[in-house]
């Protein structure tokens, strides 16, 4: 089995929450305002203002629950993704949740074959690549995912040139829910892949990491993390 290192999903699931609830606590924040108005300065505006409030607060609540769970399920495909790449060799460490600057990258995959950033997506929907876009039910999806994984393996780069190790950073975009139908492609130099097929892809005898480079590496990546 891989060494594993960091918990995958963790940061999804806080950035989730941060961004789904910062409604209510700046509608707490106006309740607390407009109660006070109504206390000090007039009844009347007082309760009509926090009638108000209550009712965007409903609203920014429903709201944020819907956001909370998109990221939630991200990280349910962050876990399954995990629980796949620690069942490769133990030649292989995988650093969840790894901090490049300010990114978070879902997995940094470090092994003989080289280095690879990680990005994972959990689409319910069909993947198809057309005309060098990736389509999800034959539509762009909102956020291009080929476009976040290339900047990402170049901010892992970035990140472990800065710490003492230059050399190549493989990108790799993951659908969690096994819905690309082309199963496995290369696409602008990025690995595109379903999650069922990542074990067969790193049961590879292609060696580019010595192991003492490769011992280096994870010294250095362990003392970033």
């Amino acid at each position: 089995m891989a060494h594993i290192h960091g918990m995958a999903g963790e940061w999804a699931r806080v950035k989730g929450t941060v961004a789904g609830l910062w409604p209510v606590f700046l509608a707490t924040f106006a309740a607390g305002f407009a109660t006070a108005f109504g206390i000090f300065r007039s009844l009347q505006w007082g309760i009509a203002a926090l009638c108000v409030v209550l009712v965007g607060a409903i609203f920014g609540l429903m709201h944020g629950l819907r956001r909370i769970e998109r990221f939630f399920v991200g990280a349910r495909g962050e876990e399954r993704v995990s629980r796949i790449l620690a069942e490769i060799s133990d030649k292989y460490h995988v650093f969840n949740d790894f901090v490049a600057g300010r990114t978070h990258v879902d997995h940094v995959v470090v092994g003989p074959a080289g280095v690879f950033a990680v990005e994972t997506k959990f689409w319910r929907g069909r993947v198809t690549i057309e005309d060098g876009h990736i389509l999800v039910d034959g539509r762009l999806p909102s956020r291009a995912p080929l476009s976040q994984v290339l900047r990402e393996a170049a901010k892992v780069k970035a990140a472990l040139a800065k710490a003492g190790w230059d050399g190549p950073v493989t990108p790799v975009l993951v659908f969690a829910s096994d819905t690309f139908q082309a199963r496995v492609a290369d696409l602008n130099g990025a690995v595109v892949i379903n999650s069922r097929d990542l074990a067969a892809s790193f049961a590879t005898e292609r060696v580019t990491l010595a192991p003492s480079e490769l011992d280096r590496l994870v010294s250095l990546m362990e003392n970033n993390t």
